[in-house]
Order: C-alpha cells, then sequence, then structure tokens
C-alpha cells in the first residue's frame, strides 16, 4: 500500500534531482547496492512494485533484473529524516551487483581484528 501521494514526490527532490537510493535484502539482511532515483522511478517503483534506478552513466531510467531477470521486488520503502536518502527494502532475485556478485558491498577496507566480527 503506497501512503504517500504518488503524483507529488516534490520533497523528496528538493535538494537535487537524483536520490541516493539503498538496496536492502530483507531475506539474508545484506545491504545490496546504492543506486540513484529521479521523480519518475520513484514513481514507477511505487507504480509496480519493482525497482526503477536512474542510470547516470545511460541518463536513462533502469528497470533492476529486467534484462538479467535479477529483479528486486519491493517489501518497503523509507525516506530518512531529511527525505533526501530513500532505503528500499526488497526480496533479490539472483545476484544485486553488475559483476557477478550477490551484493555490491564486497571489498573489505577495514575489519577490527579484536571484535571477533
Amino acid at each position: 500500500m503506497v501512503k504517500i501521494d504518488i503524483n507529488d514526490l516534490d520533497r523528496y527532490f528538493a535538494k537535487a534531482d537524483l536520490i541516493p537510493t539503498i538496496a536492502f535484502d530483507v531475506d539474508t539482511k545484506t545491504v545490496l547496492m546504492l543506486a540513484y532515483m529521479n521523480k519518475e522511478s520513484l514513481k514507477k517503483t511505487l507504480e509496480t512494485g519493482y525497482t526503477w534506478y536512474y542510470s547516470r552513466s545511460r541518463q536513462e531510467l533502469w528497470n533492476k533484473g529486467a534484462t538479467s531477470g535479477h529483479l528486486q521486488k519491493v517489501v518497503s520503502i523509507y525516506s530518512d529524516c531529511d527525505d533526501d536518502t530513500l532505503l528500499l527494502n526488497v526480496k533479490q532475485t539472483g545476484v544485486a551487483c553488475h559483476t557477478g556478485s550477490y551484493s555490491c558491498f564486497f571489498n573489505e577496507m577495514y575489519i577490527d581484528d579484536k571484535e571477533g566480527i
């Protein structure tokens, strides 16, 4: 159920035409990727229940998984306290990263060995 006016998304784009969007897998509790949405891609996501992003490199809308089959079914969407970042809780089919990795976040940069993680 959409809890906002789908035709009035301006508050999410008050600071910029694109909004950072984090995709989080609700089943594996994994951050999958960071992408960007514009007003049109957010509206399409709300209308279809599947993720649509805006490709900055191609300058076009991008339906995640449309060609690969690695779809993201939206479970819920939250905006942050400033309405300038979105969190999409999704059910991921296949991998999320274009490299073939399940998540785009696999390049470990730091770990505190004393914490036993």
